[in-house]
């Protein structure tokens, strides 16, 4: 799904979920991103506010993650400012008024949405974090910070790269993980990174000069 013809995607199993607000950004034509990620991203920025002006949270705190492949999480709470959480890969928040987001270029964006509790999270999930199961962890804080239980959760995969494109399924363990935690309603989109370099941004296909997708997700007060 396109929205005003900006470069974003939804996804339906998250689409008419009450109260929530979701998007995952596409390649943006006309910037150059062949430059260190932070450069990248500063000249993504405008763009990426576009999107989230459009989606309807541009004026909620937007908190992002350091993301350094590891398998750590954490609790976004209403107190929090604009920020980029260090040392983590993943955010979950039961506060409405938060957007949380998560930059990939290969890697899943996995998002997870409690509609019964009112409460997700969106986890960066590649190689190493799949290994160390980061989304495990994000589904077991749910769990504890607001009793999620895992056959509520709605679970989907954003596109990432995989075979043959690069040795690893890691999105096939990633469900095989949410299949093993209790989740019942996992989406996967199938989609390959470095096979549509002309939608995605890919860091093994662009030899890590490239882009991100942001995956931005949020609670509402409706």
């Amino acid at each position: 799904m396109q929205t005003r013809d900006l470069p974003l995607e939804q996804f339906a199993a998250l689409r008419n979920v009450a109260g929530v607000r979701h998007a995952f950004t596409t390649r943006v034509e006309g910037v150059d991103v062949t430059h260190d990620k932070a450069t990248a991203l500063q000249r993504l920025d405008a763009v990426h506010r576009e999107v989230r002006d459009a989606i309807g949270v541009g004026e909620m705190p937007f908190i992002t993650a350091e993301q350094v492949h590891g398998n750590q999480v954490q609790v976004v709470t209403a107190t929090t400012a604009d920020k980029c959480w260090p040392k983590c890969d993943g955010l979950v928040t039961g506060q409405p008024g938060i957007c949380v987001g998560i930059y990939v270029a290969d890697c899943c964006a996995v998002y997870l949405v409690d509609p019964v509790r009112h409460a997700i999270g969106v986890v960066h999930s590649g190689r190493k974090g799949t290994e160390l199961a980061i989304v495990a962890n994000a589904i077991r804080l749910m769990r504890n910070e607001f009793k999620s239980q895992p056959a509520d959760l709605i679970v989907q995969l954003s596109p990432c790269i995989r075979p043959p494109h690069y040795e690893v399924d890691f999105a096939g363990a990633i469900i095989a993980q949410c299949r093993a935690a209790g989740v019942q309603q996992i989406n996967d989109s199938g989609t390959c990174t470095a096979c549509d370099l002309k939608r995605y941004y890919s860091y093994r296909a662009e030899k890590g000069r490239t882009g991100r997708m942001l995956a931005l997700l949020a609670l509402t007060n409706s």
